[in-house]
This record gives structure tokens, C-alpha cells and sequence, in this order.
């Protein structure tokens, strides 16, 4: 049975990468706080498994993918690519949107831009 897409809200944006305070590592000292996120977000991509993730999903076309077309590339289960992607919608690097039985991913809007400008040495 098929219904109307069901959105899955990601994890609220993380305060050390909203717009109005992102701050350069090499700048300014953060927070405890601030280290803390920044280090969940970090731990979030620290694994070969979900940085393949992350690039096929914004590689593939529409820049969104369902685990059903990430299995075969991966040689993993479902669950297990499951697993994955829950834990970068969990950093609030991806989106969930459920459709049917399937949820699709895709990358949010600018999260790999501020983990960037967060740990970029330009001025």
C-alpha cells in the first residue's frame, strides 16, 4: 500500500554550523559544546562505509538514493546500509524522506560546506 511521501525530519542543524557562527577552528577557540558536535558530526563521516555513502548518494541522479539502489555497489545488506545512513541522518548530514515502503537520502544542503569552513585554514 502506497500512500502521500512521508518526510523524516533530519536532526536539527548543529549550532556550531549554523551560518551566523561558524566559526574557523584556527580563528577562535569553540566550545566544549561546539567540540562536542563538531566531533559527532566528524565521527558520523570517519568511516570508509559512510563517506562511500555520502558520495554515492550525491552522485546519484536527482542527488538522492534508496537503500534498495545502494546495496549491490556496497556488497552489503540492507541493514547493515540501514544502519549507516541512519547515523549520518542522525549528524544531519542527510535527509530521510519515506516513501512507501522505501526511504530515499539525500545530502543537506550545505552540511559538507560548513564541516569545511569549520576546519578551514583561509582567512
Amino acid at each position: 500500500m502506497t500512500g502521500a511521501p512521508v518526510a523524516i525530519q533530519a536532526r536539527p542543524e548543529l549550532p556550531l554550523l549554523a551560518d551566523e557562527c561558524c566559526t574557523q577552528l584556527v580563528r577562535d577557540p569553540i566550545s566544549a559544546s561546539q567540540a562536542a558536535d563538531l566531533a559527532y558530526i566528524l565521527k558520523a563521516l570517519a568511516d570508509p562505509t559512510r563517506l562511500r555513502l555520502v558520495s554515492m548518494v550525491a552522485a546519484h541522479e536527482g542527488g538522492e538514493a534508496c537503500v534498495c539502489d545502494l546495496t549491490d555497489p556496497l556488497g552489503l545488506t540492507q541493514p547493515t546500509i540501514s544502519h549507516h545512513l541512519k547515523i549520518l541522518v542522525d549528524a544531519g548530514i542527510f535527509t530521510r524522506d519515506k516513501r512507501g515502503k522505501w526511504a530515499y537520502y539525500a545530502l543537506v544542503p550545505g552540511a559538507l560546506n560548513a564541516v569545511s569552513a569549520v576546519l578551514s585554514t583561509a582567512s
